[in-house]
């Protein structure tokens, strides 16, 4: 580049950087390929700016792009969720996935981690999904398995059908497998989560599977929220990712949950 095309490149640089902060803050949350595919720019220049953003205390850097910064401590939405810790996600839900067989009739609760298993599920067409997850619905609707959807109550943050009604088809059906999420994850409180019709469902669909497996990410481990949502008894296998500490996977593996490292 000339020198009068860099002294250019430098002059725009504050405007596109705003411009980003907008959109991050907007969305809450933001893919670096679709801030590239907005302001027309690569992904390299992209990637340089939100770590100038991140340095200035302006946004925070996750895997794949950026979240908005926010003090409050509550849930992050779905959209926000779904870009931090990326690599640790797919690693664990493929390495849930490989416990399935063909013919399985499996859960698929709301989370990311669990998305991302959804759409590794593509293709398995002797496969029956139950789900609360509208973006895991709308992952495999028409692409393989057949697709039961529970009724309940919009919950926007998590995107997610829960509360009483769901207990109308919920308490008809008996699964093989429920891929399960969580909020927080601890040997003292079991799963919790921030929202008690979410916790309401995701303790119906425990007792009505035969084989419970946790995905969640180490960070979640040892960290404890609002309402009880399961109880260590009953989940069968947690997989994490390899920053679980050693002495709470002996502490689960006592207790009868077998840990799985991604």
């Amino acid at each position: 580049m000339s020198e009068d095309g860099t002294a250019a490149a430098r002059d725009l640089a504050p405007q596109r950087r705003q411009r980003i902060r907008s959109i991050v803050e907007s969305r809450r949350a933001a893919r670096l390929e679709d801030l590239s595919a907005s302001l027309g720019v690569s992904q390299a220049t992209v990637r340089r700016d939100l770590d100038a953003l991140a340095m200035e205390g302006r946004l925070r850097r996750v895997h794949g792009g950026a979240v908005a910064l926010d003090e409050r401590p509550s849930e992050l939405h779905f959209d926000v969720k779904a870009v931090e810790a990326g690599a640790e996600k797919a690693r664990i839900a493929a390495r849930a996935v490989e416990l399935l067989s063909p013919d399985d009739t499996v859960y698929l609760d709301s989370g990311s981690t669990v998305l991302e298993a959804a759409r590794l599920l593509r293709g398995w067409d002797r496969l029956t999904v139950v789900t609360n997850s509208l973006p895991a619905a709308t992952e495999l609707a028409g692409r393989g398995p057949r697709l039961i959807v529970i009724g309940g109550e919009f919950r926007a943050t998590s995107q997610a059908l829960v509360g009483p009604l769901t207990r109308l088809l919920l308490d008809t059906l008996h699964v093989d497998r429920a891929l399960i999420g969580t909020f927080a994850f601890s040997l003292e409180e079991g799963l919790t989560t921030t929202d008690p019709a979410e916790a309401y469902t995701k303790e119906l669909v425990l007792g009505r599977s035969r084989e419970v497996i946790l995905l969640a990410d180490s960070r979640k481990v040892g960290t404890r929220s609002f309402v009880s949502s399961g109880r260590l008894e009953e989940i069968d296998v947690l997989v994490t990712d390899t920053g679980i500490d050693e002495r709470v996977v002996r502490s689960l593996e006592r207790r009868g949950v077998k840990v799985i490292k991604a």
